[in-house]
């Protein structure tokens, strides 16, 4: 599979304390267009935002996919998931 290709989910610690979770296929840019309040809808009034958990999946479906699961974590979960990862 190309590496352009290869999608990720990720997950930002924002601001005001909340995580957000998302896909790309190119984490750092797109932290960067989050941070210039370009990204998604969410992390725009949550400035600055920083990256604490990145996985790659493979396929925007099955990154897609997890990034559902995910988002219906508990906060206590999503925590748990990325200090398992460090």
């Amino acid at each position: 599979m190309d590496k352009s290709q290869s999608y990720s989910v990720y997950i930002v610690h924002c601001a005001d304390g909340t995580y957000y979770t998302g896909i790309s296929n190119n984490v750092p840019a797109r932290i960067h267009v989050h941070n210039l309040g370009k990204g998604a809808k969410y992390t725009k009034t949550r400035r600055p935002v920083q990256l604490v958990y990145q996985e790659l999946i493979g396929d925007r479906s099955a990154a897609s996919k997890k990034e559902w699961e995910i988002k219906h974590y508990t906060r206590a979960q999503k925590i748990k998931l990325f200090h398992l990862k460090s």
